[in-house]
């Protein structure tokens, strides 16, 4: 029995194969985009550092919210990086035995490839924005750096394209 089927006596499931390469790659690189390049910088203005940032002009966005909203987009990532890993890994076709009540269960494969493409899809809309947004107001008097584009683009470009890989993956095998 493969870490891809079902693990609880009595139930019976056909195996899952486990995921090619390129989707592992790719969820990983979705992971590592939404913790590693997202967090960390968010985190950094969630705290109220205001790199790369128009000092005033963050101040005043951070007294009215910009810090909790700062946390919560960093928690929506973290739990984003755990989406993209759950499509490569055992416990996205099976949940795991620490999982009160669902323990040995198979994972709804619907709900999870949609979410994934939900995700994937709000990202890549978000990204296309973000670029759009900056070129046309490149000028203009933010409160971040419009460089900061630079950075930014090409991590939600990894993270969405990634996450959409890893799901197409996902749905073919499950």
């Amino acid at each position: 029995m493969s870490e891809y089927a079902a693990r609880r006596p009595g139930i019976e499931t056909a195996e899952v194969p486990p995921p090619p390469r390129w989707a592992v790659r790719s969820a990983y690189a979705s992971a590592l985009s939404a913790t590693v390049g997202f967090i960390p910088l968010h985190a950094v203005w969630a705290l109220g550092i205001p790199l790369w940032a128009d000092e005033n002009k963050f101040r005043e966005w951070y007294a009215v919210g910009g810090g909790p909203y700062l946390f919560v987009l960093s928690g929506l990532a973290l739990l984003a990086g755990i989406l993209a890993l759950s499509l490569v890994r055992p416990w996205g076709v099976m949940f795991p035995s620490w999982t009160p009540y669902l323990a040995g269960r198979r994972v709804p494969r619907r709900t999870l490839a949609a979410t994934a493409f939900t995700v994937s899809a709000f990202l890549l809309l978000y990204t296309l924005r973000a670029a759009a947004r900056t070129i046309n107001d490149f000028d203009d008097d933010g409160i971040f750096s419009p460089w900061i584009v630079v950075y930014g683009v090409p991590q939600f470009l990894v993270w969405g394209v990634g996450l959409s890989l890893a799901a197409h993956s996902y749905r073919r095998r499950t």
